[in-house]
């Protein structure tokens, strides 16, 4: 008998997701989304109340992108939080609000419209993260969360840096390849030069691409890039926010425009990069154990209650199970199965004995919706689509496909 039970595969998508990926599709130039992602699974929670994160007074929201833990101890960074949505609010803003990518925020909250969230509206920030069970040094890309994760050199062995941020990542015929590389050199203000085969899947698509896309606001990679050992892959920006945390591209990853400025100045040329694919993550902070469950990616045929089963097995006999009162702990695995089946993205205290997933979200740190302080975004909303744009371009695009049936010559 294993652990864990087989993940249920239901799909349960709402109208407003819909419209949101699609209209995605139609403003991604060179970062397509491909159809499979209406595929993805999403299971229903049951409904939050907007009284069940108010008894306590709201925090100021702190930045959500740079953190300190111990290294010997610790594999958890961050806290969950909760907050109440503005009127004017999608899920979009919010998401880059508070440093996260599209399917974070989504994944997050089931239940809350992405376009229309409406005032009042309690919305989970899932920004406590497992970190990926890799080396960490250099940067650490984790396919699964659509999450970099960048350890500067640390000054001693227990205090250790991170700064993490969302990615965008390749769709399922333009994978972003797994494996170990290195930062080969560093641009700002790049040129693309798309590959031939790229050009010849925009000319079929009636989307014809120069030879070269000079430095600028049409330009898809944005105003940095850092290079990577292997040809044709990059980390870069992107003229098209809202894409960030999808699988769009044409396998590099993408970051936030804020993002990529920043990290394009920590980072030095020679770093390691390690991209793995972890959709379950186990990590210990204090005396507790900590299970994150993102969805797999549907090109992912890998066994993951096996290899999660693997994971718990050889937990206690880790150097840092065997610290003191860690010994001891028992999973809660009815909380487990829980967390597995609802694969939300949040970090959930597995070893915790009285608490379910719904409890242990309504738990989440009452915050301010306000721009966290030391965000790298100063709030300027001029790239995300309207709600009339959505609809004018969902009508435009019905338009043009009626006129191809119609005149399939």
């Amino acid at each position: 008998m294993t652990l864990i039970n087989k993940i249920l595969s239901v799909s349960l998508h709402s109208v407003s997701l819909y419209l949101l990926v699609v209209i995605f599709v139609l403003f991604s130039g060179c970062q397509t989304i491909p159809l499979s992602y209406f595929s993805a699974s999403r299971l229903p929670i049951a409904p939050q109340t907007k009284s069940q994160h108010q008894a306590q007074s709201p925090r100021m929201p702190l930045a959500t992108h740079e953190f300190t833990f111990d290294a010997t101890h610790d594999d958890v960074i961050g806290r969950l939080q909760v907050i109440q949505a503005k009127e004017e609010d999608t899920l979009s803003d919010i998401a880059r609000r508070f440093n996260l990518g599209l399917e974070e925020i989504l994944h997050a909250n089931p239940n809350v419209d992405p376009w229309l969230p409406g005032e009042g509206t309690p919305v989970i920030i899932p920004t406590e993260f497992v970190l990926p069970n890799v080396p960490r040094e250099g940067v650490v890309i984790n396919l699964a969360a659509m999450r970099l994760f960048y350890f500067p050199k640390a000054k001693s062995s227990k205090s250790q840096k991170v700064i993490t941020h969302p990615v965008g990542i390749g769709r399922v015929e333009w994978k972003t390849p797994e494996g170990l590389t290195k930062i080969t050199t560093k641009e700002a203000n790049p040129s693309w030069i798309p590959p031939e085969s790229i050009r010849k899947e925009h000319a079929a698509n009636g989307d014809p691409l120069p030879a070269i896309v000079k430095p600028g606001p049409d330009n898809p990679m944005g105003t940095h890039v850092l290079r990577l050992g292997w040809p044709s892959y990059a980390i870069h920006g992107t003229n098209k926010p809202p894409s960030i945390g999808l699988r769009g591209s044409h396998g590099c990853l993408r970051m936030y425009p804020e993002d990529i400025k920043q990290i394009f100045k920590e980072i030095p040329v020679g770093t390691p990069v390690r991209i793995v694919n972890q959709p379950r993550l186990l990590g210990w902070r204090d005396h507790t154990l900590y299970l994150q469950v993102y969805p797999t990616l549907e090109d992912d045929k890998r066994n993951h209650n096996t290899l999660l089963n693997a994971s718990l097995t050889r937990m206690p006999t880790t150097q840092k199970a065997k610290l003191i009162d860690r010994k001891r702990i028992k999973i809660n695995m009815a909380l487990l199965r829980e967390a597995t089946l609802n694969p939300r993205g949040v970090a959930i205290p597995v070893s915790n004995s009285n608490i379910t997933l719904q409890k242990h979200i309504d738990s989440a740190t009452p915050t301010l919706n306000i721009l966290p302080f030391n965000a790298n975004w100063d709030g300027d909303n001029n790239r995300h689509l309207t709600a009339t744009e959505v609809i004018h371009h969902i009508n435009e695009k019905s338009k043009q496909n009626s006129q191809k049936l119609n005149n399939p010559n």
